[in-house]
């Protein structure tokens, strides 16, 4: 567990939590941080007290961390707008920051420090470094606060073909690629049967291979969950790597802030865990943040021990269907 620091660097922290104004419809603009805009309806719990704190206490609590590890749900927009509000408040410190992302695989990190440091377009780095279908709304803005500070930013995950291909082999499928390709995959993979496999398995459990919730008889085998779960494994491995190298020569009081799927950090399984095995003196906070349709009702029970800090944000229900037009 972090320890609290007690001391605020910097006052202008307050202003967390400002986002861009994008149009879906247009090509991208560049990221506008205006006056605070408070996510409304955002809920911080301190896990190890139980007690209800506010976002400027945790982001100063925040500031004693080596790496920061925020989970998240995908598709949660409230939830996106704190991962950004968290690292403008966390890059106004005098600490130098490494923005750590699950959503960019390590073949693309030559063209993110390109379009970084101003050498390709935008629209070129796009086309060639497979961003998610959100990347516009989600994590352009954090992408694009980086570029303005001179941040660097990890493209920390391994390619998907490499993790699709250990899904469906094992992990023999490393074996066919050739070095360059190798070097795209953490190079210590350890897939250990323990808590978090168990909780992987248990998430498999009664899904089939298309996705949705079958039938009992329909369940998910073991083998080819066994299988997902070393592909899940190489991601963990991967990310973990790629966050304790990205401190190699870096300033000794650097900040690794990192974002990936809730999954991924949760309970500090996963890359948490790896990145402990490769950096046992690192300390880490874990945030997850959890969409709710009440955050204030929401209780710390259903997610005790989940992370050092719960975020419950407002979950906006998707828009019903219209009606079938007669």
């Amino acid at each position: 567990m972090i320890r609290n620091s007690g001391n605020i660097r910097q006052a202008g922290r307050l202003s967390a939590l400002a986002f861009m104004l994008v149009s879906a419809a247009c090509a991208p603009r560049p990221i506008i941080v205006t006056a605070p805009v408070i996510v409304p309806g955002v809920r911080v719990v301190d896990v190890s007290s139980g007690r209800d704190i506010d976002f400027a206490e945790m982001v100063e609590r925040l500031d004693d961390a080596d790496v920061v590890f925020f989970g998240e749900n995908h598709d949660d927009p409230e939830t996106h707008r704190v991962e950004f509000g968290l690292l403008d408040a966390l890059g106004r410190s005098d600490r130098s920051l490494i923005l750590s992302l699950e959503m960019f695989e390590r073949d693309a990190q030559p063209l993110l420090n390109e379009y970084l440091a101003g050498r390709i377009s935008e629209s070129d780095f796009l086309a060639k470094s497979r961003p998610w279908d959100r990347y516009i709304t989600d994590y352009r803005p954090m992408v694009e606060l980086a570029k303005a500070k001179g941040w660097r930013v990890i493209a920390s995950n391994i390619p998907r073909p490499m993790a699709s291909a250990v899904g469906r082999k094992a992990l023999a499928a490393l074996d066919t690629l050739t070095p360059a390709e190798r070097a795209w995959a953490a190079r210590d993979i350890k897939c250990p049967e323990d808590a978090y496999r168990a909780r992987f398995m248990e998430t498999m459990r009664g899904h089939g291979s298309g996705g949705a919730a079958p039938a009992a008889a329909d369940t998910l085998p073991t083998a080819a969950a066994s299988r997902f779960y070393l592909a899940q494994c190489i991601k963990d491995e991967t990310m973990a790597e790629s966050i304790v190298e990205s401190r190699n020569g870096a300033p000794p009081d650097v900040l690794v802030v990192h974002y990936d799927g809730a999954f991924h950090s949760d309970f500090r399984q996963g890359t948490v865990d790896r990145v402990k095995r490769r950096a046992p003196n690192l300390r880490l906070a874990v945030i997850t943040a959890v969409p709710v349709l009440d955050p204030s009702a929401a209780t710390l029970a259903d997610h005790k021990d989940r992370a050092d800090f719960i975020i419950f944000t407002k979950r906006i229900p998707p828009k019903p269907a219209p009606p079938p037009k007669p």
